[in-house]
């Protein structure tokens, strides 16, 4: 008879990583845990390209559990997902990617396959089939007088069911329409970078639609201020995979809501774990060790921090598979 109380990924970690970044590993997703356990709040940060890396796969299955409880995430990501949902059939992968030339990129540009590491999007299947319902989304927004942030309509993208002749992947691997169902609280900071904004500032200067359709950065900051206050009861950790505007942006709630707001008794982050592979040294604040942000009044001395130097696309998913009890 099969044992169905088998943890095979679970066990495995807790057996064999034992030490460096292994141990760190163990030691975060413990921590993580700790705070679930405790009745904390957890915010995910998502940065580079992990929905192109199909992080929906394991991601998904977190949001559905509730092992999350509101994303940060770049523009990219928050359509990366929505594209390989649609698109995933015309994905090119490119394992020798190191050994392209320039000539080779640029034939992959004529083909409409813009390349991310070893993975090139299609940009017909995926940005377009995107493209043309998004586009009436948004002026349908604006011809009823109303004003939406970014994830907000992705959202009623996703739940409006024009995209379903597109899909191409089972639809719980994708963690935007896990989100979706959930109506999950989202921040997307500089959204205005991605490919969606991108086709976004192109309605506007062609007179199409106005800026203000799409709520601003600062409005997602005003929003996560008022989400922090009402759910930090028993604390609010921070997960934080990659570096850049994703961390970066949201984390700073805490002394804006403390110093800026004057709101001395707004907690620190109750739990900081960082998957990075940037350098201190260099300057880089994605690399910078947890204790530098109790100088910016961002953690707590007594804050429990982790940082795992090491590439996010392996340490993510074995996170979340300890987590999900796999």
């Amino acid at each position: 008879m099969m044992n169905t109380n088998q943890k095979p990924i679970s066990e495995f970690i807790e057996k064999y990583f034992l030490h460096f970044n292994a141990a760190a590993l163990v030691d975060a997703a413990k921590g993580y845990e700790a705070q679930l356990n405790k009745g904390s709040k957890m915010l995910v940060s998502l940065a580079g390209a992990m929905s192109t890396a199909e992080i929906g796969r394991i991601f998904a299955e977190m949001i559905r559990q509730d092992k999350v409880h509101i994303i940060s995430c770049t523009g990219a990501n928050l359509e990366e997902d929505i594209m390989n949902l649609v698109a995933h059939s015309h994905y090119k992968r490119v394992p020798n990617y190191r050994d392209l030339t320039p000539q080779d990129e640029w034939a992959l540009l004529e083909k409409g396959l813009n390349r991310v590491t070893d993975t090139c999007i299609p940009e017909e299947e995926a940005f377009r089939r995107i493209q043309q319902h998004i586009v009436k989304i948004w002026k349908d927004t604006q011809e009823n007088g109303d004003r939406f942030l970014p994830h907000e309509y992705m959202y009623k993208l996703l739940l409006s069911g024009v995209l379903e002749q597109y899909y191409e992947i089972d639809i719980k691997n994708s963690w935007m329409y896990a989100a979706a169902e959930k109506n999950l609280p989202m921040v997307v900071p500089g959204w205005e970078d991605s490919t969606m904004g991108n086709i976004f500032a192109s309605y506007v200067l062609k007179g199409e639609l106005q800026a203000s359709v799409v709520k601003s950065g600062i409005e997602y900051m005003t929003f996560l201020a008022d989400w922090y206050t009402e759910n930090s009861e028993n604390g609010i950790g921070f997960f934080q995979i990659g570096g850049g505007i994703a961390g970066d942006f949201p984390i700073c709630v805490v002394p804006m809501l403390y110093q800026d707001m004057e709101r001395t008794d707004t907690p620190f982050w109750s739990y900081f774990c960082q998957i990075s592979d940037s350098t201190t040294s260099y300057g880089s604040y994605s690399g910078a060790v947890p204790n530098e942000k109790i100088t910016w009044g961002k953690l707590d001395i007594n804050t429990p921090k982790f940082i795992i130097e090491s590439d996010a696309t392996i340490v993510a998913p074995l996170i979340f598979a300890y987590l999900l009890e796999m």
